[in-house]
């Protein structure tokens, strides 16, 4: 047998010259291997940089907000800043009561009113709708999510307030409750639409089951489907919360911006929103007053990072359960 290339006459990397005697070397050392481990470490360190980057930002404004925020507290006591309602930054009272309850009491009302509106919308979308509707009204639900705030805030103001002030009799409607319908109208689709997707999440098994033991449509929703969507349903109310929480154009044109406690649903009263945004532009750098605007900034910061907290708490709950 003929032997078409013998060992002893192979050419020597020497023969071939530098750039073919290296050739060989170059590909192993940047194969398709090599490749791969060298973008996948490329790409591991994107994606810790971003990350990085983006809790290095907020590091620094909830610094910069506490920083400049405890200030307030070289002219103010605690006790007169947490618990006094008397803000008169002309006057030198700095008492911020009355924007935290205020805070408190639109958040609440807000979920009052859009809590059980949104799930009766999501339940009625995921176990009831016809399926053609219901293509047809989930990109709707998401549109309105995208629409501004000052939006909602100009239609509460030139199309709520006129109809609450012939409803009530009063000279003015500005107050909690204005505000409120706006905020429930603003949240509505999301927690609508986050519920529905919790909704429509939840296994048939278990419908066919409960089905099996007899149980209606009513019971099945109510005792089955709901409780199983539970996680989904949280999260999607405490997401509504947060933006409730945060929410200022619209809060600002219907609310009535005065620092007062509310006496009744119709009186104008201020948020600690509002009042920064209202107050921000007359105040003088680096004094009492333009420190306690930080704090409040940073009482804001602080809500939403523990309904942050909370809604990863209940995801893991969630997952768990499911």
């Amino acid at each position: 047998m003929m032997e078409m290339n013998p060992p002893g006459n192979s050419p020597t990397p020497q023969e071939l010259g530098p750039s073919l005697g290296r050739a060989p070397e170059k590909r192993r050392r940047f194969d398709r291997k090599a490749r791969l481990r060298w973008s996948n470490q490329l790409f591991r360190i994107l994606c810790i940089g971003s990350a990085a980057f983006v809790c290095l930002v907020l590091l620094c404004i909830l610094v910069l907000m506490l920083r400049t925020g405890v200030l307030t507290f070289a002219d103010v006591s605690l006790k007169e800043f947490f618990f006094s309602t008397n803000w008169d930054p002309e006057n030198e009272h700095y008492g911020a009561l009355t924007f935290i309850l205020g805070t408190f009491a639109l958040t609440g009302l807000t979920m009052l009113m859009a809590i059980p509106l949104s799930i009766i919308i999501a339940v009625f979308l995921a176990e009831m709708m016809p399926k053609w509707l219901r293509r047809l009204l989930r990109p709707v639900l998401d549109l309105l999510v995208g629409i501004p705030s000052v939006v909602y805030g100009f239609l509460g103001l030139t199309v709520l307030i006129p109809w609450l002030r012939d409803l009530s009799g009063r000279d003015l409607a500005d107050g909690l409750l204005a505000a409120a319908i706006v905020l429930t109208i603003m949240v509505l689709p999301t927690i609508s639409r986050i519920s529905d997707d919790a909704i429509s999440a939840v296994p048939n098994k278990y419908r066919d089951a409960a089905y099996a033991l007899g149980t209606n449509r009513f019971q099945t929703i109510t005792r089955v489907v709901l409780p199983a969507a539970r996680g989904g349903i949280m999260y999607a109310v405490i997401l509504g919360m947060t933006r409730a929480i945060g929410e200022t154009m619209a809060v600002v044109m219907v609310i009535g911006n005065t620092a007062q406690l509310p006496s009744s649903l119709f009186t104008p009263t201020a948020v600690l929103t509002s009042n920064i945004v209202m107050q921000i532009s007359s105040v003088e750098f680096d004094s009492t007053w333009n420190h306690g605007l930080y704090m409040m900034g940073f009482i804001l910061l602080a809500i939403s990072i523990l309904m942050i907290a909370a809604v990863r708490m209940l995801q893991k709950r969630g997952g768990r359960s499911l």
